[in-house]
């Protein structure tokens, strides 16, 4: 794992699991998706919405008490869009190991006042373009 700061942390509880008692995938996608919106919101300077999700993976598990590590980066930027791609990492509640437990992508139109789409600013669009 690198030196990069969480967009999110948060310790899956028992409300978290799936009817086998492993933590659900669906609350693990929420996690991505509010870390997801914290760097989009952040990036674009207000107000982003998701408008999709897609390629997402799981190739890892994790248990109840362990802390959940959201990690997001820009891969693209398009008029009035960010394209963020998430990754969830788990850290076993008693030590330091981890595993990554979930991957996504996510795309957020930026929304102005009106609540319609905005433009996303020049310097962005230049420095991710």
């Amino acid at each position: 794992m690198t030196d990069r700061s969480p967009q999110i942390r948060v310790t899956a509880m028992p409300a978290d699991t799936n009817p086998y008692g492993g933590v659900f995938g669906g609350w693990l996608m929420a996690q991505m998706a509010l870390g997801a919106g914290s760097l989009a919101s952040r990036v674009g300077q207000g107000k982003a919405v998701v408008v999709s999700a897609t390629d997402f993976a799981f190739p890892g598990a994790m248990a109840v008490g362990d802390e959940l590590s959201v990690y997001a980066d820009v891969i693209a930027t398009g008029t009035t869009s960010l394209t963020i791609a998430a990754e969830a990492i788990a850290r076993e509640r008693n030590g330091e190991a981890t595993t990554k437990v979930a991957q996504g992508t996510f795309k957020f139109v930026l929304i102005g006042e009106d609540n319609r789409p905005r433009a996303i600013a020049q310097t962005l669009q230049t420095r991710s373009g």
